[in-house]
């Protein structure tokens, strides 16, 4: 379990810039953290003082709007991170984190991490390098909404999940995103029957197969097409 945890963390972008006694002394202010499903690490509005990494697991990252809606921001899975804007912002946190599957995630304080990045200024750039593909996502993601139709949506946020979770094999792409109907149209930003009506319309099409709390892309071309 350690070989592996140290292989997730090696791949995270706190990480990939270090050599093994860097990453090594990073790794040992890690305290690890263990959620069940449907567990909140934290709410929008806590202060935060830490980041994480995903050692196993998927988790979601909401914001909720003021007549209780909850908008579905990210799904994140090993080896990805999340909470470094407070490091640099140290305003309360703007989305809450919730475990999508069990999770275990190592969580590394900012007081033990700010020295450390004085001392390795790499791992800052590595940091601003992922906060800036996130702010990348988001534009994408805005970007769609204004010009992308549903189905072209469903589709696209589909490809991105296989990117991430999916898995080859002998029948298709299989893509386990482990989402409810509700925070698959959550992610989509339109109703449940909207995505379920363009599902429904993919599968028809041969395009995909439908199953629980997943998806096997049978045609991903066809899927990358209607996407743009």
């Amino acid at each position: 379990m350690v070989d592996e945890t140290n292989e997730v963390l090696r791949k995270a972008p706190l990480f990939e810039a270090l050599d093994e006694e860097g990453a090594a002394a990073l790794r040992a202010s890690v305290s690890e953290v263990r959620l069940g499903r449907g567990q909140t690490l934290f709410s929008e509005g806590d202060e935060g003082d830490r980041l994480y990494v995903i050692l196993s697991g998927k988790m979601k990252l909401t914001r909720a709007a003021v007549d209780g809606r909850e908008n579905l921001l990210s799904v994140l899975g090993p080896g990805e991170m999340f909470g470094e804007l407070s490091l640099f912002d140290p305003r309360p946190r703007t989305a809450s984190a919730v475990a999508v599957t069990d999770a275990v995630l190592a969580g590394l304080g900012h007081d033990d991490l700010r020295p450390f990045l004085a001392q390795q200024p790499q791992v800052s750039l590595q940091l601003l390098k992922a906060l800036a593909s996130r702010l990348r996502r988001t534009n994408d993601v805005m970007s769609d909404l204004v010009f992308t139709d549903v189905p072209g949506r469903v589709a696209g946020q589909l490809l991105d999940l296989a990117e991430r979770f999916g898995k080859e094999g002998e029948d298709g792409l299989h893509v386990h995103h482990d989402l409810t109907q509700e925070e698959l149209a959550q992610l989509v930003g339109a109703s449940r029957e909207t995505v379920n009506k363009a599902l429904a319309e993919f599968a028809l099409r041969g395009w995909l197969r439908i199953e629980a709390k997943a998806v096997v892309l049978l045609d991903v071309e066809r899927m990358r097409r209607r996407a743009r």
